[in-house]
């Protein structure tokens, strides 16, 4: 095997697979040092303008503090977007390469590790959650209810407190009880020092990661992917790399036990595919939409001709194993039979952004009419919102009906349910979307989807200023990066699609002519 350089940009796959064999593969270092530079640009932008803290005790008042304010904080948005753009590139880049047949799932997980590594110890981007994990477990370690109370009550960790965004300073917590108890160990290492708390959060968090590439390889053998596809789109991802780990997220543990529990019940282990989704929904609930599609997939494993008899047999003993595991594990993470949580899944609802579909129908019909009479906003969204959850609950027993012969049928649908779930109910947050596309990435693709999923992976990191903030109604940047976006797509089934590198070249070629007398 050469181990040189990238193969040629846009070099055609070989037609025929015998042809494929002469075609020496290379490691593409090239494409992984150019993500590699752009994750550490992400990092160093991060600093300015990324989700910095109150008093950051790094930059503070000294020399460098200049990057977080005027002229400095656009230089440094400037080196943020600059390291995504290099990001995407690269991705883009190996997913063509990819597509030929000239690299395998081993570069894309070497490219994806040196991508994620600078992220490890960069301040949270493009969003500030992780600081409401840490007051959340705060709060559980210092014997305040995070179900009843916000950070914001909190009397002690000033610097853990102050950092939490005002939105969720005094609203209760949406997270499982599971993820607070982790969320509270992480806290009770690191004290006050919020910097730490956002590493020990990350590295935890890559646990999920750990378990996705385990159970990734085995999914694609029943799913009948491609593994090379399975980890760009998976892994390797902007949204992974950017979103989960940049971010961090919780979904990214959550992920984890989904994953495995889905490759347990594949395999016919179908109490340890309740218990390890379960385990998932104690740390994010939505993991818990998998559950009623695995109980499919365990009845039709059963032996018994009457399919009536197995799914009430499935059934039976899948509700009991949810309610053993989900009533221990909230009471050994709250210390208390606490149902506060279920009340606290509100709490995101409170962000309004066109991004979820129905709150941006609502809003759109809501614009129409102000035209004509000066009326609230909210009862739009609402109605719209309610529209779409009825709709959301028809889809989701449709899914769940025609699961109802199991096998990879039923992961499908539920991925699809999953998929619906993160864009009908509210709030529609851009790293929902990997609830159902890293399940999803274990099925067969198609080039052009596999092009959609770089616009919408592209469009959905810059949905959100690197603060954390939303960028949904800066119509011009709007505008630019919906283009950006196509073009990263587009670029993924054919280089240089506009022939910009092309023509540049073309006129670098022209020689320069010198008039005579």
């Amino acid at each position: 095997m050469a181990t040189t350089t990238d193969p040629a940009p846009g070099a055609p796959a070989p037609a025929h697979p015998a042809a494929r064999v002469r075609v020496p593969s290379r490691f593409p270092y090239r494409t992984v040092a150019m993500g590699t530079l752009g994750s550490t640009l992400l990092l160093l932008g991060a600093l300015g303008a990324g989700g910095i803290l109150i008093r950051d005790p790094v930059l503070g008042h000294g020399p460098l503090s200049w990057v977080r304010y005027g002229h400095g904080r656009m230089l440094a948005n400037a080196v943020v977007y600059g390291g995504f753009a290099l990001v995407v590139w690269a991705w883009v880049r190996l997913g063509r390469y990819m597509l030929a047949g000239r690299v395998g799932s081993r570069p894309i997980l070497v490219a994806a590790a040196c991508w994620m590594a600078p992220l490890l110890i960069s301040p949270p981007l493009f969003t500030r959650d992780v600081f409401s994990y840490l007051g959340q477990g705060a709060q559980l370690l210092h014997g305040l209810d995070p179900y009843a109370h916000g950070p914001a009550e909190l009397e002690v960790l000033p610097n853990v407190v102050q950092n939490v965004h005002p939105v969720w300073q005094t609203t209760p917590a949406p997270y499982g009880p599971l993820f607070l108890l982790i969320a509270k160990g992480v806290v009770a290492l690191t004290g006050d020092n919020v910097i730490a708390g956002v590493i020990v959060t990350r590295l935890v968090l890559l646990l999920g990661l750990a378990m996705m590439l385990w159970a990734l390889p085995r999914l694609v053998r029943h799913l009948g992917g491609k593994l090379p596809i399975t980890v760009w789109l998976a892994v390797a991802s902007p949204m992974t790399v950017i979103h989960l780990v940049g971010g961090p997220h919780n979904d990214l543990l959550m992920l984890g036990f989904l994953t495995i529990g889905v490759l347990a019940a594949l395999e016919r282990r179908h109490a340890v595919a309740i218990v390890l989704v379960t385990v998932g929904m104690l740390i994010k609930p939505t993991a818990a939409v998998a559950l009623p599609f695995l109980v499919w997939v365990w009845a039709n494993h059963l032996p018994h001709p009457s399919r009536v008899r197995n799914f009430f047999q499935a059934g039976a003993i899948s509700v009991g194993l949810f309610g053993v595991v989900f009533v221990l594990g909230t009471w050994v993470s709250l210390g208390s039979f606490n149902l506060g949580w279920v009340t606290g899944l509100q709490a995101p609802t409170l962000v309004t952004n066109w991004l979820n579909f129905p709150t941006g129908l609502g809003q759109l019909v809501h614009t129409l009419v102000n035209l004509v009479i000066t009326v609230p906003e909210s009862p739009f969204v609402t109605v719209a919102r309610a529209l779409a959850m009825l709709t959301l609950a028809v889809f989701g027993v449709r899914q769940w009906w025609k699961a109802r012969r199991g096998g990879n049928e039923a992961i499908f649908r539920m991925a699809m349910t999953l998929l619906a779930t993160a864009v009908l109910a509210p709030p529609t947050l851009p790293w929902y979307l990997t609830w159902g596309f890293v399940i999803a990435s274990a099925f067969p693709w198609r080039r052009r989807h596999l092009a959609i999923v770089v616009a919408v992976a592209s469009f959905l990191v810059l949905a959100y200023y690197p603060t954390g903030e939303q960028a949904l109604y800066d119509w011009w940047f709007v505008v630019v990066v919906t283009a950006l976006s196509v073009y990263a797509a587009a670029s993924l089934l054919r280089p240089d699609p506009l022939g910009l590198v092309g023509a540049w070249r073309r006129q670098r070629e022209v020689p320069d002519f010198v008039g005579t007398e």
